[in-house]
């Protein structure tokens, strides 16, 4: 039976899924295992024993998923869905009001000089773009705040990077990406906002060459959702995740 995903925490309203990277939330083709809110479906549907649930009055079957936050396909981490319509309305009034305190891990380019960091840059739609999704730092553009702590500098043999812990203060759509390579400190493997189009356009169209690869260094961009923690009900939920090997023997230097 193959794996759907690693879970966090799981009770009859919610349940919280360290999702991994390279898989989008919501699907674009037929696959059911293709997107993330398929794959909780099928979980669902399993039961908790894994076997096809037959009663139609169990809880897995009574539950109407609703992914309350959201990651791009390339991001890992945590990831809160609402197993209830009610519960959902909820949670995502929390994340409208910004009351959720949300920590990622980022392996940057180059040494980062700062310590202790905010980048109050507003963002909007990069119009000299070729790629219609991209993004930037505009001046007429809506209000974005990313705050960042240096964890650890380090080098390997392609050159210099940093471990940062990011803190975004709001959510913009590619926020932390676009805050940080406008500050000269890309993260690893960004395809789209490490500095060449080229290879998203390549990577779209499933022609990446060999020295694109090697340039990206990684699969997929170094960017990890590990914490999440919020109040809800009466309740200080506090829910983390470790990244993908493949991250953590980057950052260890192998």
């Amino acid at each position: 039976m193959e794996k759907l995903f690693d879970i966090i925490h799981e009770d009859a309203e919610m349940l919280v899924i360290n999702k991994p990277a390279d898989m989008v939330c919501h699907p674009t083709k037929g696959d059911i295992y293709s997107s993330l809110i398929s794959r909780i479906r099928v979980y669902l549907k399993r039961g908790k024993d894994g076997s096809a649930a037959t009663n139609r009055n169990e809880a897995c079957l009574e539950s109407r998923p609703h992914l309350v936050n959201r990651l791009d396909r390339e991001t890992s981490g945590v990831i809160v869905v609402a197993r209830k319509d009610g519960a959902a309305r909820e949670l995502r009034r929390i994340w409208e009001t910004r009351a959720v305190r949300k920590e990622y891990l980022a392996i940057v380019h180059g040494r980062v000089r700062a310590e202790h960091e905010s980048i109050d840059a507003p963002l909007g739609r990069d119009e000299g773009s070729r790629v219609a999704i991209k993004d930037c730092v505009r001046p007429d553009g809506a209000p974005a705040q990313t705050e960042f702590r240096v964890l650890r500098r380090f080098r390997r043999a392609e050159g210099d990077f940093t471990l940062l812990q990011v803190m975004p203060r709001s959510g913009r759509k590619h926020q932390i990406r676009i805050h940080l390579a406008s500050c000269g400190h890309a993260i690893v493997g960004d395809k789209l906002y490490g500095g060449d189009e080229d290879i998203y356009l390549a990577f779209v169209k499933n022609r990446l060459t060999g020295e694109q690869r090697r340039r990206l260094m990684l699969p997929c961009h170094a960017l990890h959702a590990s914490r999440v923690q919020f109040d809800w009900r009466g309740k200080s939920w506090r829910f983390e995740a470790a990244p993908e090997k493949g991250f953590t023997e980057f950052a260890n230097g192998r």
